[in-house]
């Protein structure tokens, strides 16, 4: 499933290089070219890239999407049952 990100307009922001992101990381290039093309990710490897672009954690929303962030979707499947 194809989502939005930030990461990309943020690194090219940073100008910072695919293999520089990755490298910070601790991932592949294949990996930060995938997330950049929209293709989901752990929740591990977010909070790799968050960090090496220089966030906190905090701030995840504001590279990924909160639609696509694992606990926001868990939050509200809970608000959802509990009406």
């Amino acid at each position: 499933m194809v989502k939005s990100n930030c990461v990309r307009q943020i690194r090219e922001a940073k100008m910072m290089s695919k293999a520089e992101l990755a490298r910070k990381a601790s991932v592949t290039v294949q990996t930060i070219d995938r997330i950049e093309k929209g293709n989901d990710c752990r929740l591990d490897t977010k909070r790799k890239i968050i960090l090496a672009l220089g966030y906190k954690l905090v701030d995840r929303t504001r590279i990924f999407d909160s639609e696509n962030d694992n606990s926001a979707s868990a939050t509200k499947k809970v608000k959802k049952k509990n009406p």
